[in-house]
């Protein structure tokens, strides 16, 4: 049986980003698969505004045309990942954090009564049997430092929708000089080849 793959890409860099070529490393040595990719910088998912808001909390019998599209656009990102067996999301740190465009596609999945639940023990996620790769890269050393808001707040999202299978990948120190750059690397890949 074909292993499905949801790979998305979220630096601004394109066919230029180290996060996208290690993910893609990753993906041409995975055997029977099926991959979608989801390129971020070239399709960029739309920020949320007040008529997506409207639109994901009118019922679907009260919708207007124009919100039915905009509950539609949400609903097929989050069938995306629903299909995936993993999700490879290679994303770069930028300035302590995600890049919008990340923040802006799990914004259009975190839908209440679709994704999660609210509960009186709190949230709970609905995805299910979902598993996540997390490439993700940086100029400098912020791994388990306190201003390293990047992967925390991927993995607590993901967590809030139900997935708490993360694998994460660091390249870090990239700007550090060559020698640097060319050992990080080389120990992502083999990270990554041990997944």
């Amino acid at each position: 049986m074909s292993h499905k793959i949801l790979a998305v890409y979220a630096s601004a860099l394109g066919d230029h980003s180290t996060s996208r070529s290690l993910a893609k490393h990753w993906l041409s040595r995975q055997a029977a698969t099926e991959v979608t990719e989801l390129d971020l910088s070239l399709n960029p998912v739309p920020h949320l505004s007040g008529e997506m808001v409207s639109a994901f909390f009118t019922p679907e019998e009260q919708k207007s045309a124009a919100q039915k599209e905009l509950t539609e656009y949400s609903n097929n990102l989050i069938e995306q990942v629903k299909n995936a067996d993993t999700v490879l999301i290679a994303a770069p740190m930028y300035n302590f954090g995600s890049p919008s465009t990340l923040k802006a596609w799990f914004d259009q999945l975190a839908r209440a009564g679709v994704t999660f639940t609210y509960t009186e023990n709190g949230p709970e996620g609905l995805i299910r049997d979902t598993k996540v790769v997390l490439v993700t890269t940086s100029g400098g050393f912020y791994k388990d430092s306190v201003i390293d808001f990047h992967e925390p707040y991927i993995k607590h999202f993901l967590s809030f929708i139900g997935i708490d299978d993360v694998t994460v990948i660091y390249a870090e120190g990239l700007n550090m000089g060559d020698d640097h750059k060319e050992s990080a690397l080389t120990q992502a890949k083999v990270a990554l080849e041990a997944i």
